[in-house]
This record gives C-alpha cells, sequence and structure tokens, in this order.
C-alpha cells in the first residue's frame, strides 16, 4: 500500500504523502474520499487526511476547486526522481526521466536518503552557473539498502556516525552483533523521522577498526552488494573440475598446438593467467596466435558457476586483493595458462600483411602448453638489452621471438596512430601492502613496451572476434564507445580555451583524430596530465551491447572482449557463442539460442563493470588516506587537478590527491571563474587546474577515504 513508512513491524501513515502521490499516480484532481478509497483508508483516518490537505494547501503544492478536487500545482515541474547524494546541509536528486540533478537544501529533503524514490518539485530551473534546485513533496519508495557508518560514544551510550547521510550521530535500537567504538559498520533504518537526525537504527554488522582500509574495504563490498564468497554449489563445482589434469579425450578433438613456442606474459604477481601469444614471420607478414584459456568449456550455462558468475560480471582488484568472478580452483588453476602444462585454450590465429593489415583470421578449439611464464618487467630487460643471463636462459625457447613481437607491435601501433585513435594517459595507482594488509606504498603505475606489445595483440583478437561476428549476422556482445556529446565537447573547448590551449579543429562534431591531434600538442606541458584527465571525462563510458554501433576511442567498427573469460562474463558470453559458431551449428540455430542472452549479457556486463570501477576507485581511496596517516605534518609538491566554489585538489606525483580546503586560504571572498580556476576576488591570486604547487597534509580519514591538504 502506497503512503506507509514502515518502523520495524510498524506501519506509519503519513498523510501528505498519501494525497500527494494519489494525485500524481492518477493524473487528474482527485477528492478526499477518492484519495481515502484509492489508499484503502478507513473512516477514522478522515479528519487526519483534510488536516493533512490544509497543510498541502499552505505549502502551496495542492490546491482546491471549487467542487473540491484537489490538483497539485506546477504539474509540469513536478516528477520522480531519485535521492542521489546526502551531505550536511543539502542533497541532490536525480530526476527519473531526464537524468539531471536538482539541487535540494536540507530542510527540504523529508529525511530522505539516498536510494529512496521520491516525487520531486522544480523551484528554480537550470542555469549555466548552478544545477536546478527542487523540494521533495512525498516519498514514493523507501529504500531498504543498507548505509555504513562509525560507531561513536555519548556519554554512556554507542551511537552511530553514518558516512553519507549528513547528520549527527544515530540512535541505535537493535544490535545484531558485538560492537565497539570506531567500529565500521552497516546498518538499517529502523525509524524514519521528519528529519535525518531523527531517525533511528539497527546494526547489522561490523567490520573491525575504522582506521583500517581493510575494514572499510570489507564494509564497501558488502554495502554495495559485490559478493565475496561464492556458493556452496559453485564452489563444490570448482573443486570437482579444478582438480587433476585436462581430459585427454578432449584434447584429442582439437587443434593441437602443444609444439608452438606459445608463452604468456603479465605482471609478477600475476596468478589468473589467461592469454598466451605465439608469433611466426614469413615473407609477406605474420602469423599472430592469441590463446585465451577455454573458460566456457568448463563454465556450462546455467551451472552454479555460470550463475555466480553472471551475478559478479567481473573480477574487482582492490589493493593486495582480488574478489574473482570465478573461483580459484578456475582462475589460478585448470583455467590458468601455466607453464609446463597442457590446457584447453580457444585460439584466434591470425594472419597480419608487413604493413600491419589483418588479412584473415581464425577461430578454433585447440590444446597448448606454455614454454615459460613471462613477466613484463624480464621482456622489457630483454627488448632494452639489460637481461641478465639468467633471464635469457629462462626464456630460451623464446627469446628469439621477443624482437618479432616488438616488430610488429611497433607496425600495429603506428596504424592505430594513422587511424586517429586517442592515446589519453591515466593516472592509475599501484598500492603496496604489507603481510598485514596496510598500505605502506603508493606509486604510479607504468606501463613499459612489453604491456604495450601485448595489449595490441589483444586488440587484434577481438577486433577479430567482432569483424567475425558481424559478418556471419551471429548474436554477440560487443564492446561499444558512443561519440562524446556535442555538450561536453563545447565545455572541453571552453575549459581548454581558458587555460590558454589552442584548440582549433574542436568542434561539436569532431572525430577522434582532432583528440589525437589535441593531446599530442600538449605532451611535454606540465599541464599534460591533467589535460588528459579532462579529455578522458569528456568522452562517453565505454559499455557493452547486443549491438554493433563501433568504438570511438579504438576508431574500430568492429570491436568485442575475447580475450579475458577468467575475469569478464562478456568474453566468456561470446566464446560460448563461439563455441557453436566453430562447432559449425548454424546461424539460425545460434540466433534462436542466443539473441535474448547476448541483450541480457551485455546489460548485465555493463551494470556490474560501472559497479567494479566504484568500487576499485573508492576502496583505492581508503587505502592512500591509510597511507597517508603516516606522512602527516610532511610537505609534497603537487598538480591542482581540479577547482570547487569549497577549495581545490592537489595531486602528487605518485596519483594521491587530497583537498585544499578553502577555509584554509586567507580570509577573503572566493569565487569560481570558467570551472578552471579560485580566484581570491580581493588580492586577485589566483589557483588553477595545472598550476604547481605546494601543500602540507593536515588530515587523513581512512573511514572516508579523504586527505586534506594545507598550501605552503
Amino acid at each position: 500500500m502506497i503512503g506507509l513508512r514502515k518502523s520495524g513491524k510498524d506501519y506509519i501513515l503519513n498523510f501528505e504523502s498519501l494525497i500527494v502521490k494519489t494525485i500524481f499516480e492518477l493524473g487528474k484532481g482527485q477528492s478526499l474520499k477518492a484519495v481515502m478509497k484509492h489508499c484503502s483508508l478507513s473512516k477514522k483516518h478522515e479528519q487526519k487526511l483534510k488536516n493533512a490537505a490544509k497543510s498541502l494547501i499552505r505549502q502551496r503544492i495542492i490546491y482546491k476547486d471549487k467542487k473540491d478536487r484537489l490538483f497539485l500545482i506546477d504539474s509540469n515541474k513536478i516528477y520522480t526522481a531519485k535521492v542521489a547524494t546526502l551531505s550536511r546541509t543539502f542533497g541532490f536528486v536525480t530526476n527519473l526521466l531526464t537524468g539531471e540533478d536538482s539541487f535540494v537544501s536540507g530542510g527540504s529533503l523529508m529525511g530522505c536518503v539516498p536510494g529512496d524514490t521520491v516525487i520531486a518539485k522544480e523551484i528554480h530551473e537550470k542555469t549555466a552557473t548552478r544545477s536546478a534546485t527542487a523540494i521533495v513533496i512525498a516519498c514514493l519508495d523507501e529504500t531498504e539498502e543498507l548505509f555504513s557508518g562509525v560507531i561513536v560514544r555519548e556519554g554512556n551510550y554507542l551511537k552511530v556516525l553514518p558516512d553519507t547521510l549528513g547528520c549527527p550521530p544515530l540512535t541505535i535500537v537493535k544490535v545484531n552483533t558485538p560492537i565497539k567504538e570506531n567500529d565500521k559498520v552497516l546498518f538499517s533504518l529502523r525509524k524514519r523521522g521528519e528529519h535525518h537526525s531523527e531517525h533511528t537504527v539497527d546494526i547489522v554488522k561490523a567490520f573491525g577498526d575504522c582506521e583500517y582500509a581493510k575494514s572499510c574495504t570489507t564494509a564497501y563490498l558488502e554495502q554495495n552488494g559485490i559478493p565475496v564468497e561464492f556458493s556452496v554449489e559453485a564452489q563444490n563445482e570448482a573443486k570437482h573440475i579444478g582438480c587433476g589434469p585436462i581430459d585427454e579425450k578432449e584434447a584429442a578433438k582439437r587443434l593441437d598446438l602443444r609444439g608452438m613456442p606459445i608463452f604468456t606474459i603479465d605482471g609478477a604477481d600475476t596468478k589468473d593467467i589467461d592469454d598466451a601469444i605465439s608469433i611466426e614471420r614469413f615473407e609477406n607478414g605474420y602469423l599472430l596466435g592469441v590463446h585465451i584459456a577455454d573458460v566456457s568449456h568448463y563454465v556450462k550455462e546455467g551451472s552454479p558457476l555460470d550463475n555466480d558468475a553472471f551475478e559478479r560480471g567481473t573480477s574487482v582488484y582492490i589493493a593486495d586483493r582480488v574478489v574473482p568472478m570465478l573461483p580459484k580452483e578456475l582462475s589460478n588453476g585448470i583455467c590458468s595458462l601455466n607453464p609446463q602444462e597442457d590446457r584447453l585454450a580457444f585460439s584466434c590465429l591470425m594472419e597480419i600483411s608487413k604493413k600491419g593489415k589483418l588479412k584473415s583470421y581464425k577461430f578454433k578449439k585447440t590444446v597448448i602448453c606454455s614454454r615459460v611464464k613471462g613477466v613484463y618487467s624480464e621482456v622489457n630487460s630483454i627488448i632494452d638489452g639489460t637481461a641478465t643471463e639468467e633471464i635469457k636462459d629462462k626464456y630460451h625457447e623464446v627469446i628469439h621471438l621477443i624482437p618479432v613481437m616488438k616488430e610488429l607491435a611497433d607496425i600495429l601501433v603506428e596504424n592505430r596512430k594513422k587511424r586517429g585513435a586517442p592515446e589519453i594517459q591515466s593516472s592509475e595507482s599501484k598500492i603496496i601492502c604489507d603481510e598485514d594488509g596496510i598500505c605502506i606504498g603508493v606509486k604510479k603505475r607504468e606501463q613499459g613496451i612489453s604491456e604495450g606489445i601485448i595489449e595490441e595483440f589483444m586488440l587484434m583478437a577481438n577486433n577479430s572476434a567482432a569483424s567475425l561476428a558481424m559478418k556471419k549476422a551471429i548474436p554477440f556482445v560487443y564492446r561499444v564507445h558512443e561519440n562524446p556529446s556535442p555538450e561536453k565537447i563545447t565545455a572541453l573547448k571552453s575549459t581548454l580555451e581558458n587555460l590558454g590551449i589552442n584548440c582549433v579543429g574542436l568542434n561539436e562534431k569532431s572525430n577522434a583524430a582532432v583528440f589525437a591531434s589535441l593531446l599530442e600538442s600538449v605532451k611535454g606541458d606540465p599541464r599534460e596530465v591533467v589535460i588528459n584527465r579532462l579529455t578522458l571525462r569528456t568522452m562517453a563510458k565505454a559499455k557493452y551491447s547486443e549491438q554493433p554501433i563501433g568504438h570511438f576511442g579504438l576508431v574500430m567498427a568492429e570491436y568485442a572482449h575475447f580475450t579475458s573469460p577468467i575475469r569478464r562474463y562478456a568474453d566468456l558470453s561470446i566464446h560460448r557463442i563461439l563455441t557453436d559458431y566453430v562447432a559449425k551449428k548454424g546461424a539460425d540455430k545460434i540466433a534462436k539460442k542466443y539473441s535474448s542472452f547476448a541483450v541480457n549479457a551485455s546489460r548485465i556486463a555493463t551494470n556490474t563493470e560501472i559497479r567494479a570501477v566504484a568500487a576499485e576507485r573508492s576502496c583505492s581511496d581508503f587505502y592512500t588516506a591509510e597511507y597517508m596517516k603516516n606522512h602527516i605534518g610532511e610537505e609534497f609538491e603537487g598538480i591542482i587537478s581540479g577547482v570547487l566554489q569549497s577549495g581545490f585538489f592537489v595531486e602528487l606525483p605518485n596519483t594521491i590527491e587530497g583537498k585544499v580546503d578553502i577555509h584554509t586560504l586567507p580570509d577573503s571572498v572566493y569565487e569560481v571563474e570558467n570551472g578552471i580556476t579560485l580566484k581570491d576576488t580581493i588580492s586577485g591570486k589566483k589557483y588553477t587546474i595545472g598550476d604547481n604547487v605546494k601543500v602540507k597534509c593536515l588530515n587523513a580519514n581512512v573511514n572516508l577515504g579523504q586527505i586534506d591538504f594545507e598550501l605552503i
């Protein structure tokens, strides 16, 4: 029933919400009797309903006509929305129809929290300098999500200070687990008040001291529905599959490539090795093989393993741990292409011309045996001539192929540049933890030559998979990247011009080559990292789709993800489809079997990827704050990476970012100019994106993943 506010096992009627929701849902003027009937209210509620109607009329939310029918005032400005975020004094709601956000002052939120679906009313339209402003006039659906917080002591009582509700500590009614001061916890709202500070809560789970990034990460994963444990059924299935060698009867049915010099190249600490390569130079070009662990052979559609993988969608990589899509018996065992072990693979064999043009490709079920577990740093040393004799000996079976790999990769890189694909450099962090999982170092993740080589080879295999699917018109899961929106391009151009960057040719219809030229022109500029980030934010988000609409960033009409079925469900999906294709099942049968599957797999892969990226970023913040706790009071060189009315952000060379709050700057009146500068209107001093600054670390809050700097 609408209008019921749940409180434990009790239900509290909110009569104002009942009236607003009834008028909103029925879409026309309603009498109070109609409201009572629609909401199944009894006669005893009539007076309270009348009082609520009078209150809404005084608030100018509804009006009554001569026939005593109730109408919403300015109904064209009333819409359904989701509460997105809260702070101490305000929040934002997202219009469910347009996707646009509106500012709502704290007193106008009716105690609603993130995740609630509400009826909002616009009171000020969006302008060039500010968001639209709205008020919440009713709650349609109260979220049952859990919220995170920290246990604090007030006198003799323990309370919970929410991380995101922007309110003082809340009263705890029920505790389902032992708690102590400073514990990171998850809680549910037991009873809601009209204001956030009036809510009461039940503690659902505790995770340990909030000053440890590990505790905060575990809480984040559970709060956001990222499964850490596998189902018992999936675990049992994985143990059964993962033990023992490959099935020789199955191997006998496949193309046997165990005699080829195939090998893997990964990071030194990689355990889930799912791709290997082979290469051969011949008179007219190259034969490139990309050999991927045949995960689809072991993970059957509808099995417990498949159900768990579908729910996870992707592996999540956080600091020193991985939340895998598949159990370790597969990801680190039978589906990991370990050296000197026979493995079932799905191979893409490509013939490439001297000029790097893909002449032909074929997909084969194979059996392989990797010669060596290559490591990026070791292969890089072979390429640059600094390899030790020990490294050379380790790679003796394949060392003659490494120059050929680089030769082909250089050609492919040059072709990518000719296509106009922009090379956007992102600042990725590498977090180093000790044996107890505590962060002891943060550095920028560097990409060497061999990392780039493997990336180019994987791109070729991915391109081949999508080309085959499009050519044969079979259902597929494509990796797509739409053109940037004209509004974002216009905003980027304005920002860069205000930074003094030449943006000739950049306009609403710019292709990828224009962005590539722009990024090439700022190489070596001290602000290069910031400009790359601004450009990246202008781009649309890549996603998965059953429709092959192309990839803007790679300048490819055909692209999919084929190369990581251990850690991405999208890749596992197309392995399953291609398995039927190479078994010659026929296009009609494949279409009938996989059309709806491709749609669902694309949807879940996109949604779980978004969830995983958010988790990796948020949890990284916990660890960087944990690291900076040991550097409070120290000074650092950095670059201004973003500005707000409340201050500006500074990024250090090791990728750590912190905020300089406006209250730590000299007393003055500050305003944001052109979205890139925070200006002291009295002294004229400016703090602009890209400026080099020196800061001191004031504070690091592990629980919130926040670092505070002070300008020197």
